[in-house]
C-alpha cells in the first residue's frame, strides 16, 4: 500500500502512515466507514427493490395505453373507471382492441397466517393483454373459480407451488370461496401485498360480488401497427367526454406509478432519508477520525508549515488519509451490505440485490464523502500560526 500511495501522490506517504501508526483507532475508522457503507447499501438496496416492486405487475400485461380514474395513482388506488369510456376509445380508428383490468386484494386464509395477494381479474379470451410468461396458460381461466397463482408468493412452499399444474391443482378458500390453482407464474412479494394472482372477470365479479362489470379499475388499449401512441392520447383526450380520466400511454402509467412511490408515499420518503442518514454518518464518521488526527499531529504539521510548505500540501496528507479509509472502509461495506441484502431478499422475496451500478455510485459517492469530511478537517491546520503551534 505504502509504494501505491507513493506512486500515485509522488512522495511519501505520509497519511497512511500516520492513520496505521495506530492501528486500534485505524481499525475502528474503518469500521466506521464500513458501517457507514452497509447503512447506505441497506436503503439503497430497499429503495430500488420497492421501485423493481412497484413496476413488477406492470409486466404481468402488455397495452399501449392505459386509462385510469383521475385519483388513480398506482394501479391498486383511486376509483373506477366506467366501461362505457372503453367503447368510446374503440371509436378511434388507430385502438385495435380494450380489456376492462380489475384489481384488489385477496386474503388467503393459511391458518397460522393469511397471505394477501394482489388480483387481477381479466378476460381469459384476450392474450393480447398478457404478459408472454402467463399468456399461454390464460385459457385456464375460463373455468369458474380458477386461478393462475405467483409460485413466489410469500408464505408459499416452493415444494407446494411446484406441484401446481393442470394436472395437479392445488385448491384453496378465499373470499369464503373455493379458488383452484392451475398453473404458476414468477411474481414475487411486494409492499402492497405477499404476492399475486390472476383470475378471469367474472371469477374476480364473484369474489367481489359488490364489484360491477361495468366498472373496472383500468381500461388497457393497444393499437394498430405503426400508430404514434402520444398522438392516439390526445385525441382520445378529445373524444372520451370525461375530462377528470387520466389518459395516458402504458409505460408513463407505470412510471407515474413509480414516481409517486418514490416521492409521495411515506415509505419512499423514509428511505430516502435512510439514504441521506448514512451519507452523513459517514461524513462525520471519516471528519471526526481525520480531525482528531491533525490535532494529533499539529506539531509535526507546523513544522513542515515553518519550512515553507503551503496549504496544498497539507490538503493532500489529508486527502490521502481520505482516500485510504473511504477506498478500504468501502471493501467490507460491500461484503456486508451484499450479503444483508441477500438474506432480505430470500426471506422477504423482494428483489433485493445488490447491482453493480449500486456499488459504483456507493464507491464514487464513500470518496466523495470522505474527502469533503477531509477538506472540512484542514481548516484549523490552514488558519494557524507556526509559532503558537510548538
Amino acid at each position: 500500500m505504502s509504494r501505491l500511495l507513493q506512486a500515485l501522490f509522488g512522495r511519501l506517504p505520509i497519511g497512511w502512515l500516520q492513520l496505521t501508526h495506530n492501528r486500534t483507532r485505524f481499525a475502528a475508522a474503518l469500521a466506521g466507514v464500513a458501517f457507514a457503507n452497509v447503512l447506505v447499501f441497506v436503503q439503497l438496496g430497499i429503495m430500488n427493490s420497492m421501485g423493481a416492486a412497484t413496476l413488477r405487475p406492470y409486466d404481468f400485461f402488455q397495452a399501449d395505453i392505459m386509462i385510469s380514474a383521475g385519483d388513480a395513482n398506482s394501479l391498486s388506488d383511486g376509483g373506477n373507471v366506467a366501461r362505457q369510456w372503453l367503447l368510446q376509445a374503440m371509436a378511434d380508428p388507430d385502438v385495435v382492441d380494450g380489456m376492462g383490468l380489475f384489481m384488489a386484494n385477496v386474503p388467503w386464509d393459511r391458518g397460522e397466517k393469511d397471505i394477501s395477494l394482489s388480483t387481477f381479474g381479466v378476460d381469459p379470451v384476450k392474450p393480447g393483454f398478457i404478459g408472454v410468461q402467463i399468456a399461454d396458460d390464460l385459457p385456464l381461466l375460463q373455468v369458474q373459480d380458477a386461478a393462475i397463482l405467483d409460485r413466489l408468493a410469500r408464505g408459499l412452499a416452493k415444494d407446494e407451488a411446484a406441484a401446481i399444474r393442470p394436472q395437479t391443482p392445488l385448491a384453496f378458500e378465499a373470499q369464503s370461496r373455493t379458488l383452484v390453482a392451475y398453473a404458476t407464474f414468477a411474481g414475487g412479494g411486494g409492499f402492497g401485498g405477499d404476492g399475486y394472482m390472476l383470475v378471469s372477470d367474472q371469477t374476480f365479479l364473484s369474489l367481489f360480488p359488490a364489484r360491477s362489470s361495468a366498472a373496472p379499475d383500468h381500461i388497457l388499449l393497444t393499437l394498430g401497427r405503426g400508430a404514434d401512441v402520444d398522438t392516439v392520447v390526445a385525441r382520445l383526450r378529445s373524444l372520451i367526454s370525461d375530462p377528470s380520466l387520466r389518459i395516458r400511454s402504458y409505460a408513463d402509467a407505470a412510471q407515474d406509478d413509480l414516481k409517486y412511490q418514490q416521492t409521495r408515499r411515506p415509505t419512499g420518503i423514509i428511505f430516502g432519508f435512510g439514504v441521506l442518514i448514512g451519507v452523513l454518518v459517514g461524513l462525520v464518521i471519516v471528519y471526526q477520525v481525520l480531525s482528531t488526527d491533525v490535532a494529533d499531529h499539529l506539531r509535526e504539521y507546523a513544522t513542515f508549515k515553518a519550512m515553507g510548505y503551503g496549504p496544498r500540501f497539507f490538503l493532500s496528507v489529508v486527502f490521502e488519509e481520505a482516500l485510504v479509509l473511504g477506498v478500504m472502509g468501502f471493501i467490507p461495506g460491500l461484503i456486508v451490505g451484499t450479503a444483508i441484502l441477500t438474506l432480505m431478499g430470500k426471506i422477504t422475496t423482494l428483489p433485493l440485490a445488490m447491482s453493480f451500478s449500486m456499488a459504483v455510485s456507493v464507491f464514487i459517492g464513500t470518496v466523495v464523502f470522505s474527502a469533503i469530511s477531509g477538506a472540512i478537517a484542514t481548516r484549523r491546520l490552514a488558519a494557524a500560526d507556526p509559532a503558537d503551534l510548538f
